[in-house]
């Protein structure tokens, strides 16, 4: 009696099952307390861009109390920017397992994308939780200290939108890095820049003209304010903002990204 012969679809999940459990535990016990960072980073973050607000009076945004107006933009744009990173150090994480045929480039970019979003999830609502038990809520003059969205189903599908731009926007930067390894300074250079042009901390609905339209360039933007929108109907934000221009970003990033992989599959396994 022979073995059964496993299909291409069993390979590929037993392969993302075993990468996917090798990068969670890099990522939660490679050192002291690293899960702990994880949900360090935003929370001081949030703490530290609320104090600075209240500080100069500005307790909220766009009618938005201003703790909840950061921590849904920041979470938003961390989500992002994870995933671009996750993904854009893919290849060089995980080049030792491309000796073996079973495992392909993609594998190795999709599960460290897939992971970012694992685990964002618990620490959004870890954040969430903290905040309802800071006192804050969604507006200055409510007295309902409940902090869920009024939206969830915005919340979600823009959340999910900025992971997947992220995730696109990372195979595309991971080829373009093999062929020009230089450009690592560039994108390290690009992330504090990011955090204004990304509308995480300067709101767009006072940015004047035309300057505006150019921030609005930028498909993150529009996934922050739906966030935020989606806690608050009434936030005040550009009406330009728009769902379908960010999941057509994203969409196209990623299309763009798996042609490249497909394209360059035997370069980007090379040291």
């Amino acid at each position: 009696m022979t073995d059964r012969v496993r299909t291409p679809l069993e390979v590929t999940l037993a392969v993302w099952r075993a990468m996917f459990l090798r990068e969670a535990l890099d990522r939660l016990f490679e050192a002291r307390a690293a899960w702990l960072w994880l949900l360090v980073e935003p929370v001081v973050y949030i703490a530290i861009h609320a104090f600075g607000y209240q500080t100069f009076h500005i307790h909220e945004v766009g009618g938005m109390e201003i703790s909840m107006w950061i921590l849904g933009g920041f979470v938003g744009f961390l989500l992002w920017r994870r995933t671009w990173l996750q993904v854009l150090h893919a290849l060089d994480s995980n080049r030792a397992f491309f000796v073996y045929r079973q495992v392909k480039p993609f594998d190795a970019a999709f599960i460290r994308g897939a992971l970012e979003l694992f685990l964002m999830i618990p620490i959004a609502i870890l954040i969430i939780l903290f905040t309802v038990a800071m006192g804050r809520t969604i507006t200055p003059d409510t007295l309902n200290p409940v902090l869920f969205p009024v939206n969830p189903l915005l919340v979600i599908v823009s959340l999910l939108g900025l992971w997947l731009f992220g995730f696109g926007f990372g195979l595309i930067t991971s080829v373009a890095m093999k062929f020009v390894p230089e450009l690592d300074h560039i994108y390290k250079m690009l992330y504090v820049p990011l955090y204004y042009v990304s509308g995480t901390l300067l709101p767009i609905a006072v940015v004047p003209e035309p300057y505006r339209d150019l921030l609005l360039f930028n498909p993150v933007v529009h996934g922050i304010e739906l966030v935020r929108l989606g806690f608050l109907p009434t936030y005040h934000t550009d009406p330009g903002v728009s769902l379908a221009y960010l999941y057509g970003w994203a969409l196209g990033f990623v299309l763009i990204g798996l042609a490249l992989y497909r394209r360059f599959a035997k370069k980007l396994v090379m040291k």
